[in-house]
């Protein structure tokens, strides 16, 4: 069987090639199961309509997605100030056929990165962490060898990916991880691997997502509160908020409530892998969380919003470089923004991939949201990623010119 390379990814998150020894799972051509869509509200329905709006194009993106881009299922929840609605395509299950549910929880991927942001920039408002200081300050002697150096490097450049420091992805071995699919992975362990190799810029000079700058802000929360990012994260965020489909599992590989079957592809027409069960400290603060389409866009309206972070440290998350993206994507701290092809301005969000799950969710200051997910990582294709996107897009412009009406 051969090994899939890493798949270009909507914004850098944690994917694991896929290598032998994980069971396979016969799809019984899933790719060709005739979508089942629901466009019904989700829960409190009290406040939640569809009837004015045509979701025909977000229908017809979900089709592609579960046919001809190769996903097993999609979900897709768009919200606005008049309400929401829950779309899905596909199946949760290749075994079984069963629909994906409208309630599912999934892994998230570095869609974690945007919490554990706001948890950093929370502690900078609480001044007990300084944006431009040398990461040094809180971790002493953490980065060090190699040409890496704690010194030189600043809290902001770890959470902006303008550090330099190198991505543990471009060295943990996938086979590794596979071999032992719970196994427990310690972040500092993590951390030591990819600076066992030389950074790809000095710091400051350059913009490169790594993974490894999360691993090291997790580490830097943990120094500074005395508490897991884990706690801090509930603390802070999931509990203020109400998420109540929102988890940092630690060790647990198990996905709580309601949730599809995670797969991978390890190559074309090949048979699905199950890799639902996973010990998620593999992906750590940089990408191990679980949550819902409608926890996202709850998180993701209240951080554009202000509802978590203080004017002046939401101006800092908001403040963007160009990553070098066509399409205008430009990175802020743990957020990134994009242009609406809708002429709706930016929109705020970021994207997740993990084993078994792909997401992408967005968000616009004026109170519109979306978040799609996918459960097959790694083995999309660009088309997929290409049509996650548009769904994201097309969704918070449908949002857009209803409301113009």
């Amino acid at each position: 069987m051969n090994v899939v390379k890493r798949r270009r990814v909507l914004s850098g998150g944690l994917t694991l090639a896929v290598a032998a020894g994980v069971a396979a799972v016969t799809p019984q051509g899933a790719a060709a199961v005739t979508p089942t869509h629901h466009d019904t509200p989700r829960r409190n329905t009290a406040t939640e309509s569809t009837t004015a709006t045509d979701h025909t194009p977000l229908r017809d993106i979900l089709h592609r997605l579960t046919t001809v881009d190769g996903a097993p299922g999609a979900l897709l929840e768009v919200r606005n100030r008049r309400g929401g609605a829950v779309l899905t395509s596909g199946v949760a299950n290749v075994k079984s056929h069963a629909p994906m549910r409208r309630d599912s929880r999934f892994r998230i991927g570095s869609m974690t990165k945007p919490f554990v942001a706001t948890v950093v920039l929370q502690l900078v408002g609480e001044r007990r962490v300084a944006l431009d200081a040398p990461v040094e300050r809180y971790l002493p002697g953490v980065i060090r060898g190699h040409g890496n150096d704690g010194r030189v490097i600043t809290v902001r450049q770890l959470l902006q990916h303008t550090s330099g420091v190198p991505d543990i992805l471009d060295y943990l071995t996938p086979q590794e991880v596979l071999k032992d699919p719970l196994a427990h992975h310690d972040t500092r362990d993590l951390v030591n691997l990819a600076l066992a190799h030389p950074p790809t810029f000095e710091p400051g000079t350059g913009w490169r997502y790594s993974n490894t700058n999360y691993l090291l802000a997790g580490l830097l929360i943990e120094r500074v509160t005395g508490h897991t990012y884990g706690e801090e994260i509930r603390r802070r965020v999931i509990a203020p908020l109400g998420l109540r489909e929102t988890y940092v599992p630690g060790d647990d590989p198990t996905i709580p409530g309601p949730h599809p079957r995670g797969y991978a592809r390890p190559g074309e027409n090949a048979p699905l892998l199950d890799i639902t069960a996973i010990n998620p400290t593999v992906a750590g603060p940089a990408g191990g969380m679980i949550s819902s389409g409608t926890d996202l866009n709850r998180f993701l309206d209240a951080l554009v919003r202000g509802e978590l972070l203080r004017p002046a440290q939401l101006r800092q998350m908001m403040t963007t470089r160009p990553t070098g993206n066509p399409d205008g994507r430009a990175y802020g701290l743990g957020l990134e923004s994009r242009p609406l092809p809708c002429g709706g301005g930016l929109y705020w969000g970021h994207g997740g991939d993990i084993p078994g799950y792909g997401t992408v969710g967005g968000a616009t200051v004026d109170g519109r949201q979306a978040t799609v997910m996918v459960n097959v990582n790694p083995g999309g294709t660009d088309a997929q990623d290409a049509d996650m996107k548009a769904a994201v897009q097309t969704a918070l412009c449908e949002s857009h010119r209803h409301r113009a009406e």
